[in-house]
């Protein structure tokens, strides 16, 4: 089975779940037109992405039941699998539909962003609830039988919390429009992309997935978190890296982190290296709507070779990961093979 065949048949899913939430607008007697908002919100804001999150949770259940490929799984199962996938990307679509409101952002995923479509504005902000809500009533209607659904819902609000906790200490560190790198620093950078990125976009589709799978010892779930939450943060530092030094026609998009006072792991591997007399010019030009003030903190960038302290860490951290994963305890149904799938996804990539 291709890649691309793995997504079509993860994406033809998504239409049965969008007639289920609908069907419950129904059965409270909702009208037609409040309805249709409904589906085009859904419809708008959930499938267009990388999926990457969702085609995870599926990934991951097909290597812990010693499948192929989605393939091997009764039709049945494939779909109660699938809609957990969904259900991260919901909560993924939540999270962007609130994210570019706060960040004022223009486009996501090569279209306006959902507040900027004719109509909507700040009725956004309301959307962004029900797509989270979406999430619960699916688990309700589709796994209220099952002796996990309630170590679903607890995953899910646990890792929703946590993800909000990020953003607010990204919030708080790097405000668009006031510069202040004295807040700015590696430590901080870790909390923010850990709490921010690696609980909602690397343990939770795993999770998810071991608990669907029977794989339910507490053990295993820290043999888990204890790789995928700095693989997270690798990934997290790998954006920003690739941010600033990336081509953009490999990376689909032209960086802005610099103009946009990012806390990046850039800036703050400068911060480290930097001489009094450089850190004078990134206080004076980071977070600039400037190209000239972001050229000056690129050369910055540049004369402290700060791509080669980036590979030697991409290689550190690749090598720690490897070890710890080679020491997995298999013996309560965990497989290494889920953290290595991850791993191998993530190394040295390029966009």
């Amino acid at each position: 089975m291709t890649k691309e065949d793995n997504r079509k048949k993860f994406v033809d899913e998504f239409p049965s779940l969008v007639s289920q939430l609908t069907q419950s607008l129904r059965e409270y007697g909702i009208p037609q037109d409040a309805i249709d908002w409904y589906e085009k919100s859904l419809n708008y804001n959930t499938p267009g992405g990388k999926l990457n999150r969702g085609l995870s949770v599926v990934d991951t259940y097909v290597i812990l039941k010693n499948c192929k490929s989605p393939l091997d799984l009764p039709v049945d199962e494939y779909r109660r699998v699938a809609l957990l996938g969904w259900c991260v990307e919901l909560l993924q679509a939540y999270f962007l539909v609130a994210d570019d409101m706060m960040d004022k952002s223009i486009t996501r995923r090569g279209q306006p962003c959902w507040y900027r479509v004719e109509e909507v504005g700040d009725m956004a902000i309301n959307d962004a609830f029900m797509l989270e809500a979406a999430i619960y009533c699916l688990l309700k209607r589709n796994f209220r039988d099952q002796p996990y659904y309630v170590d679903l819902l607890e995953l899910l609000h646990d890792v929703t919390f946590q993800t909000e906790v990020g953003q607010l200490l990204d919030l708080m560190t790097a405000p668009e429009f006031i510069v202040d790198l004295n807040k700015f620093s590696l430590q901080r950078h870790s909390y923010i992309v850990i709490f921010k990125t690696a609980y909602y976009s690397f343990y939770l589709p795993v999770a998810l997935a071991m608990y669907a799978a029977g794989v339910n010892d507490e053990r295993d779930f820290a043999q888990a978190r204890e790789v995928l939450l700095p693989l997270g943060e690798y990934f997290q530092i790998q954006d920003d890296y690739l941010d600033c030094f990336g081509r953009p026609e490999d990376i689909g998009k032209i960086g802005t982190d610099i103009q946009d006072n990012k806390c990046s792991w850039v800036i703050n591997a400068a911060l480290k290296l930097c001489s009094p007399e450089q850190r004078k010019i990134l206080d004076e030009n980071y977070g600039r709507k400037d190209p000239e003030c972001e050229q000056r903190c690129k050369q910055i960038f540049y004369d402290l070779k700060l791509q080669e302290v980036y590979e030697r860490y991409e290689e550190q951290v690749a090598a720690r990961l490897r070890e710890r994963i080679g020491e997995i305890d298999e013996s309560r149904g965990f497989r290494r093979e889920v953290l290595y799938s991850f791993l191998d996804k993530v190394y040295r990539r390029k966009k």
